[in-house]
């Protein structure tokens, strides 16, 4: 991605990144600049909106320069998509954009119209008047540059804020818009922080943080004060559903200090929620950070494939041509060294497209047969502290092996480990290796 730097001129003085301007609550804080982001939930309804309305007077209050970026109201975005589908099972990907796009400009105009009811100065923007530039790639566009000018501007000469519909943007040359795909609107705000300069980004949810695992399923689960950014692009991809794993990357690239908290807290006494940070700002690393579990999770195994140069390719070329992502790879040489097996898991939904693709390609992959599951899960154990520490993943294959718990497969990587299990097994493996590495104590 390209141009996020900071905008020069006025106001730009204000970035230094202090931790004194995070979370100010009265005017006698120093002034910082800032992003908000509201999810679907947290605009559901016209109640809910004017809360999120509460929530933005609080940080205008304590004199701090404000953006909002806003998805649209819970439920809508599938609404759109539906019609698109009901109006013709093949619809034109730009004017899918166009229709599923609207929800947030709805959503961006009821908050500048329930902030202007509280006295505070806003304007609602649309993703092309930024402009938010992106590739072509209609329904998973990739933001290219973000002019924040505009925006920094009114900061200063009008003490606006600025209301953002999320999840979109416009394609330069052709002048369309654009939607970034589910979760877009995380992507939004942490490209419109690094374009303006905020000292932070707050991304809002029904959650109040980041937890060491689902407390659903580990009731003794802990909120994290600060998580590394390798830890949150990690869990994100591995199943933790907090924020858009593209949102982590694009905060980790630059230095994006996001904050995941709570639009359900009061808006005069919000609790802090979790800062994703660079490592060097958190000072006691545990090995382990949190256990993520993935669900969507189906296992192929090609069986006595021929072991030599080419058949690698000839199975994952045309899985990745179909956009069918492929994880958790494995090949087992057999003693002959003649044949091998090649395990790897693709997502549930994408079980039965891809085993049709090798089906197709059997001749020229010479494979046997094709074995398959789509009763496993993943999980993971994420942590930077596993860099310094030797034997972390074997104590949790112990651990395990003494609950009967059998392991299919499994990779690893510098800060996490991965093994997949039958489903069943889920609760009691994520239970198990929860406290294994100690992350139910306070």
């Amino acid at each position: 991605m390209s141009n996020l730097a900071p905008p020069c001129g006025p106001g730009s003085a204000l970035r230094s990144g202090r931790e004194d301007s995070v979370f100010s609550t009265g005017p006698e804080s120093i002034m910082a600049r800032l992003v908000m982001k509201f999810g679907g939930t947290s605009v559901a309804n016209i109640e809910r909106i004017r809360n999120v309305a509460q929530h933005v007077k609080r940080e205008v209050d304590a004199g701090n320069q404000v953006a909002v970026v806003v998805s649209a109201m819970s439920g809508k975005t599938n609404e759109l998509v539906a019609w698109c589908r009901e109006a013709s099972v093949l619809h034109d990907a730009r004017e899918y954009d166009a229709v599923v796009a609207s929800g947030e400009l709805v959503t961006a105009g009821l908050l500048a119209i329930a902030l202007q009811d509280i006295g505070v100065q806003a304007r609602s923007w649309q993703g092309w008047q930024i402009p938010i530039l992106t590739d072509n790639a209609h329904g998973s566009a990739r933001i290219e540059s973000v002019d924040g000018s505009d925006i920094v501007k009114r900061f200063t000469e009008r003490e606006e804020v600025a209301v953002i519909a999320g999840f979109q943007g416009v394609h330069k040359e052709t002048g369309r818009v654009t939607t970034l795909g589910r979760g877009g609107s995380d992507t939004s705000a942490v490209a419109i922080a690094a374009a303006i300069g905020a000292d932070r980004c707050d991304i809002y949810t029904d959650v109040d943080g980041v937890y060491t695992t689902d407390p659903r399923i580990v009731p003794k689960a802990r909120k994290l004060e600060k998580v590394a950014f390798e830890e949150m692009l990690e869990m994100a991809s591995l199943g933790a559903k907090v924020l858009q794993v593209r949102s982590v990357e694009l905060a980790m690239v630059h230095k994006v200090r996001t904050f995941v908290r709570s639009s359900f807290d009061d808006p005069k006494n919000p609790t802090e929620g979790t800062l994703i940070c660079d490592e060097e700002e958190i000072v006691e690393q545990q090995v382990i950070t949190g256990i993520a579990f993935s669900r969507d999770e189906a296992q192929i195994t090609l069986r006595r494939v021929a072991d030599k140069p080419g058949v690698a390719a000839a199975i994952f070329v045309p899985l990745a041509d179909a956009n069918i992502n492929v994880d958790m790879i494995i090949q087992v040489v057999s003693g002959d060294g003649a044949k091998t097996d090649i395990t790897f898991t693709v997502p549930t939904a994408e079980y039965d497209r891809a085993t049709a693709i090798l089906g197709k390609a059997k001749e020229q992959i010479g494979f046997e047969a094709v074995e398959g599951a789509t009763d496993v899960v993943k999980i993971s154990a994420i942590g930077v502290g596993m860099r310094s520490h030797a034997g972390v993943a074997a104590k949790a294959f112990k651990a395990l092996a003494e609950k009967g718990i059998n392991i299919r497969a499994i990779t690893t990587s510098e800060i996490k480990f991965s093994v997949l299990i039958d489903k069943d097994y889920t609760e009691l493996a994520v239970r198990t290796l929860h406290s294994l590495y100690g992350l139910d104590k306070v």
